[in-house]
């Protein structure tokens, strides 16, 4: 059986199945990348539900702030599962298809993520910017109706958005061979596999990119802009030392999001090779959901004191 097999719908072949050929090229190293990202994945899971925990059980961290870090950790295992179990699949078996109703779920899935967690991030970034801007106002402006609210918001945008885009994507036609330059069904890569003219799709999904990507891009910049300003005339450098360190973790998490994101959907066609497509998706559905946990549990201070804590405790606990 061919790896794309076709059924015929007048003149064209379309394409049931996809196979993906992204480490067609690394058949000896298979095996030990298995290994490498099945690390990371254990990792990152394990990583993200202990933090969740840590919140949960730590009545000190129930403030918006760690509210929309929970929604954001439950987003990151998601979006990891997404891609990696598959992924992992793959690396162990030779013929590597995926069949094209799966292929949509999985785009589906990773897309509507994708966007939520930029909207989430500028969520996020208005809870620091009314923290440190308007401190008298934190409780009312960032109640738990606010938090529901923007979180619901940033959810609700990526499904609608997201889901249209998707279902747009696969009405088109699939034919040729079906091989797929990638590791997972990311946009592009599918769209390129099209047996008609997607200029105009590409131009399309361009502008959506360029709004829903840089919106919450935009509203993030003005955010930091205010809390910049704000932060240089607090008179004490230890009252600027621990306004900014509020927000340092956000920071380093979102150039990590964005930096890849820009990188992968705003280039121009012509900058897109498949190496590079594959290097930058590892960077933000392997390497940046493992990352995160890392960055909030070293670079907060509460984080790690609830961490002291529960060593302690399960410590003295174990003690005959």
């Amino acid at each position: 059986m061919s790896s794309s097999e076709p059924i015929m719908s007048g003149n064209q072949s379309l394409c049931t199945h996809f196979t993906f050929v992204a480490f067609s090229s690394l058949a000896e190293l298979q095996p030990v990348l298995f290994i490498v990202f099945l690390t990371i994945y254990l990792f990152t899971m394990g990583g993200n539900l202990l933090i969740i925990g840590l919140i949960w059980g730590t009545p000190s961290l129930h403030t918006p702030m760690y509210f929309f870090l929970v929604n954001l950790f439950f987003l990151e295992m998601c979006y990891i599962t997404s891609v990696v179990p598959q992924m992992l699949v793959h690396l162990l078996v030779e013929t590597k298809i995926i069949s094209v109703a799966r292929c949509a779920a999985q785009m589906y899935v990773f897309s509507i993520l994708g966007l939520t967690e930029c909207c989430l991030l500028a969520a996020m970034a208005y809870d620091r910017f009314v923290a440190i801007c308007h401190p008298l106002h934190y409780s009312l402006l960032m109640g738990p109706g606010v938090c529901l609210k923007l979180a619901a918001a940033s959810w609700t945008t990526g499904v609608m958005v997201e889901s249209a885009q998707t279902t747009w994507i696969f009405t088109l036609p699939f034919c040729g061979t079906g091989r797929i330059q990638h590791f997972f069904c990311d946009i592009m890569p599918v769209v390129e596999l099209a047996c008609v003219d997607t200029s105009h799709n590409e131009t399309t999904l361009f502008a959506i990119s360029v709004l829903f990507i840089m919106t919450p891009c935009l509203l993030i910049l003005c955010s930091y802009v205010h809390i910049l300003v704000t932060i240089l005339r607090i008179p004490s450098a230890t009252g600027r030392s621990k306004a900014f360190s509020t927000c340092s973790s956000h920071i380093l998490v979102v150039s990590l999001f964005y930096g890849t994101a820009l990188f992968t959907y705003l280039q121009p066609k012509a900058a897109h090779t498949p190496e590079t497509d594959k290097a930058t998706a590892l960077m933000y559905t392997v390497v940046t959901p493992a990352l995160n946990p890392v960055i909030y549990t070293l670079r907060n201070k509460e984080v790690k004191e609830a961490f002291q804590r529960l060593t302690l405790w399960s410590t003295l606990s174990l003690t005959p």
